[in-house]
């Protein structure tokens, strides 16, 4: 079987410039935990989950700094200045994912449930020629095997 037979082609898409709190609206009323993003040509930019959304709750982990020899290492300012650019976003652009796993229609639901495994991703874009023709979650592997 092949990702083409268990993809959902009509993909509910977003653009950058949507607000952080329309996208969660969206998310509600479509019932749905993330969304492709694209620009006015429908060209793959990358995905916006509900994770992203969630930073607008969460508490910041301030960075570690240690004194050593009269001077200060900070550990962890990455993870800090990243979470602090996604609390404060208002933009989808603000918390698009862009290093994502995607797939083409032609691959094997075997492949694909082995990369959503390793790579721990529940939420795999389909691609072709640039252009999004479709997404495949973890349910829909699941129901495949569910109907085989």
């Amino acid at each position: 079987m092949l990702v083409k037979d268990v993809m959902t082609s009509e993909v509910v898409t977003v653009r950058l410039d949507m607000s952080v709190h329309k996208l969660a609206e969206l998310f509600i009323e479509k019932d749905i935990s993330g969304a492709p993003v694209v620009d006015d040509a429908d060209k793959f930019l990358g995905i916006v989950q509900e994770e992203g959304v969630m930073f607008q709750d969460k508490k910041v982990h301030l960075p570690t700094f240690i004194h050593i020899l009269g001077g200060f290492l900070a550990l962890g300012v990455k993870r800090f200045e990243e979470e602090m650019r996604k609390i404060t976003a208002t933009k989808v652009s603000d918390i698009i994912e862009k290093d994502v796993v995607t797939v083409s229609a032609d691959t094997s639901i075997e492949d694909l449930a082995t990369t959503m495994i390793e790579k721990n991703v529940g939420y795999c874009p389909v691609i072709k020629n640039e252009r999004l023709v479709g997404v495949v979650t973890k349910k829909d592997i699941i129901r495949s095997i569910a109907r085989s």
